[in-house]
């Protein structure tokens, strides 16, 4: 990296929601920040495990057998291969870590994946 990286600052760079930004790359994962409001589909990745560190606002993690709320400053790992779709009813902001080349909706045939690009 050339610089230290100010996730505010790179957050403020964009407005859409469900479409992360690559804000830098370690040992091929992509850290990429995120803004979310709504629901995303329900999907699986089966090889990885899905990173959520929520940064400001609230979301609700929904599972097939339950909610877990995360609020800012709280992260939440979904293991590999377990449904699952991140909800937020007012915008939230979200660190995602994952693999280099993860499509966002892992396995999920109801929305494309969203196309991750540097800020």
């Amino acid at each position: 990296m050339k610089k230290a990286v100010n996730l505010k600052e790179e957050l403020a760079l964009f407005e859409e929601h469900w479409s992360p930004k690559i804000v830098g790359e370690y040992n091929g994962n992509e850290v990429m920040v995120v803004k979310f409001k709504g629901e995303y589909p329900f999907h699986s990745h089966a090889d990885t495990d899905d990173f959520f560190l929520v940064l400001e606002g609230r979301m609700t993690m929904e599972l097939r057998d339950r909610k877990i709320e995360v609020g800012p400053g709280e992260l939440f790992i979904v293991p590999k291969g377990v449904e699952h779709r991140p909800v937020a009813e007012e915008e939230v902001k979200v660190l995602l870590i994952e693999p280099k080349g993860e499509p966002n909706s892992g396995d999920s045939t109801e929305r494309a994946p969203a196309v991750k690009e540097w800020i």
